[in-house]
Formats: structure tokens, C-alpha cells, sequence
């Protein structure tokens, strides 16, 4: 809310007052103490109060670029936005300087072409001196004159771009503008004036030459004529000083258009450079992720060999081991029914006797004992001879 335009407020230049100021100094203003403290809930009466207080000027300062309160002010001036009668008795005050400087300021940005040039230029006359803020926090001194002329020639001034303005002689050629009227040609017309009634006076005290002086051209004709060729004398130097502001202006203005281009330039070599070893950041970052990835397969896959080849390898031992447990228990457990030491295994035995001798397969004849066999296996009994 402290920093939303006054809704009565009319656009300049097609946009929001306060967006004159850039983003990033306008953010700067609006986190500084000095608004927020002594900017809250100003007026265009309460502003002037807050305006006499003014010791310097300037921008932004210091390494976090922290604005001044002159910056501050002409914010507050663009979100109030006071009548054109108020600025303009800020600019006619004869007693506080900085009150002047900042309606200037202020008239500067939000001014017609005509305001601007008629406000403005009588202020060439006002050499009282200021101090200003330099950009590393220095205190520096300038003038009035100075400030007007940065105002009315340069592109930029305390950290804000300067809206255009036609040119002088341009409003001139159109008739909107009179031609500038130098304050010091009516110190010249007098100085004048008084070496011509000398001349005069040096004239009438000479008796011949008295006649011969009154026979020539009239004087106040003559004094006419001269005042006509000084007054375009003055205006021939004023627009000579007009085109050299101009041209200075323009070789500003592409010297800055050049920097800029040269700043684009290397803004894109840089940003190019940035993207190029991105880019080899990233193939370098996704080479060792696979070189990783193929290093953690190869150990699981040894993992997993190893693993086998140590189960086989437990598995074998442990097939040799109940190999030889079972023969060690088969040699220890054997009983003695096995063995043919009991009592039991002489029946089976006499019987097996006695079935071999009943099947006549042991005959002495050997052909008997072939034919006994073949027919057991017939189930014939045996031949009995």
C-alpha cells in the first residue's frame, strides 16, 4: 500500500509514474529506512518540509547501491505526483538550493518539451554550489548550472534514464520555442550604450568634426543596426553552443551504444562459454555415472561367482564329508545278524543248502546241473538221477 501510486494520478508517457525509475533502483528505494521512516504518508504540503532538510544530491552509493534521500524524495514525488504549480514554485525558490534541484529534477522527468526548456534554462544563471554523492560514497562539489546542464544535455543523471526531448533548435523551427535570450546581453547593450554616449560626448567637444559626424548616419540608427547585428551575433553563438551539446550528446549517446553492444558481445561470449561447459560438465558427470554403474557390475558379478564357487565348493566338501560319515557309521554300526555270527543265520544257510540240493542245480554232472537250472527257471522240478 506505501508504495502504490496515488490512484488520481494521471500516466506520463504512457506509463505508470514511478515506472520512470528502473526496477532494480525503484526495489532499492522501497527496502531503504528513509522511505520507509520519513517518506511514509508524505504530502505535496508535508513534502516541502522533508525537501528544506535536503544536504546533497545523488543516486545510489556504496557496494549494496543504497540510495540517497534526494532519490527518495523524487520517488515520492512521481507516486504523490503534486501539481505543476508546486513544482514549479520549487523551482523559483530563491532560498534552498536542494528545493530547486529537485523540482528541476522532478520537471525534468515528468515536463513537456516546452516546460522543460522554459523552466529550466534560467537556471543557467544560479552558481551557488552543491554537493554530490558520488557513486563510492564520496562527497563531491558541482553547481546548479551544472545540474541544469546535465539535466538538459545527458541521457542519465543521479541513476535514472532521462526521458527525450526534441531538440532546441528543432522547437525553434517549429515556433513552439522563442529564441534563447542570454542573460547577459542586456550587461552588453548597456556597456555598449555607454561607449557610444562616450563617443558622443568625445564628438560634440570637437568643433569640425562635430559637423561632419552630424552629416554622416544618425546615431540612434547606428545604435540600432549594432544591437540588431550583436543580438545575432549571440544567437549565432547560442545555437553554435546548441549544435555542440547536440553533437556531444549524439557521440554520448553511440559511445554508449557501442559499450552496450560491446557489453551484449561479451555477455554472449560468456554465456556461450557457460552453456559449453555445461554441457561438458554434464557428458563428464554422465561418463562417471556409467563408469560407476559398470565398476558396480562387475563387483556384483564377481560377488555373485565368488558366491557360487563358494557353494560348490561347501556343497562338495559337504557331500565328502557324508561320504564319509556314512561309511565311518556303516563300518561302526555293522550288526552281527550281517556279519553270520548269530544263531539265526544257520537255519537260513542250512536251508539255502538244502534248497541248492533240492533244485539239482549242483549236480556233479554237468550237463544234469544245466538241465536242473533251465528247468527251475521253467518251474519244473529238478531230474533225480
Amino acid at each position: 500500500m506505501a508504495n502504490r501510486t496515488d490512484p488520481l494520478a494521471k500516466s506520463i508517457r504512457g506509463t505508470n509514474p514511478q515506472n520512470l525509475v528502473e526496477k532494480i533502483v525503484r526495489s532499492k528505494i522501497y527496502q531503504n529506512t528513509y522511505w520507509k521512516e520519513q517518506c511514509f504518508g508524505l504530502t505535496a504540503e508535508t513534502l516541502v518540509d522533508k525537501a528544506m532538510e535536503l544536504d546533497h544530491l545523488g543516486g545510489t552509493h556504496g557496494g549494496n547501491r543504497k540510495p540517497t534521500p534526494f532519490l527518495c524524495l523524487v520517488m515520492k514525488m512521481l507516486q504523490i505526483q503534486p501539481d505543476k504549480e508546486i513544482v514549479v514554485e520549487f523551482i523559483k525558490n530563491p532560498e534552498y538550493k536542494y528545493v530547486r534541484a529537485l523540482g528541476a529534477f522532478y520537471l525534468r522527468l515528468t515536463g513537456t518539451d516546452i516546460d522543460v526548456y522554459r523552466y529550466l534554462e534560467p537556471l543557467y544563471n544560479d552558481y551557488r554550489k552543491l554537493r554530490f554523492k558520488s557513486p563510492d560514497g564520496r562527497f563531491t562539489l558541482t553547481h546548479v548550472d551544472e545540474v541544469i546542464d546535465e539535466l538538459l544535455t545527458k541521457d542519465y543523471s543521479c541513476d535514472i534514464a532521462m526521458p527525450r526531448i526534441k531538440k532546441r533548435m528543432t522547437l525553434e523551427a517549429i515556433g513552439t520555442l522563442e529564441p534563447r535570450r542570454s542573460a547577459l546581453e542586456d550587461d552588453f547593450e548597456e556597456e555598449e550604450e555607454k561607449d557610444e554616449d562616450d563617443q558622443l560626448a568625445a564628438g560634440l567637444d570637437s568643433g569640425g568634426h562635430d559637423k561632419d559626424y552630424y552629416r554622416g548616419r544618425s546615431p540612434t540608427r547606428e545604435r540600432d543596426r549594432d544591437r540588431k547585428r550583436d543580438s545575432h551575433r549571440y544567437r549565432d553563438r547560442d545555437y553554435d553552443r546548441d549544435q555542440d551539446y547536440d553533437r556531444d550528446r549524439d557521440y554520448d549517446r553511440d559511445r554508449g551504444r557501442g559499450r552496450d553492444r560491446d557489453r551484449d558481445r561479451d555477455r554472449d561470449r560468456d554465456r556461450e562459454r557457460d552453456r559449453h561447459r555445461l554441457r561438458e560438465d554434464k557428458e563428464y558427470g554422465r561418463e562417471r555415472d556409467r563408469e560407476r554403474d559398470r565398476d558396480r557390475r562387475d563387483r556384483e558379478r564377481g560377488r555373485r561367482r565368488s558366491h557360487s564357487r563358494s557353494r560348490s565348493r561347501s556343497k562338495d566338501r559337504k557331500d565328502r564329508d557324508g561320504d564319509e560319515r556314512r561309511k565311518r557309521h556303516a563300518r561302526t554300526s555293522a550288526s552281527p545278524k550281517r556279519r553270520g555270527d548269530g544263531p539265526d543265520d544257520e537255519p537260513k544257510k542250512k536251508k539255502e543248502k538244502k534248497e541248492k540240493k533240492d533244485d539239482g542245480t549242483d549236480h556233479p554232472d554237468p550237463e544234469i546241473a544245466e538241465a536242473n537250472r533251465l528247468r527251475a527257471s521253467l518251474g519244473l522240478k529238478p531230474l533225480k538221477m
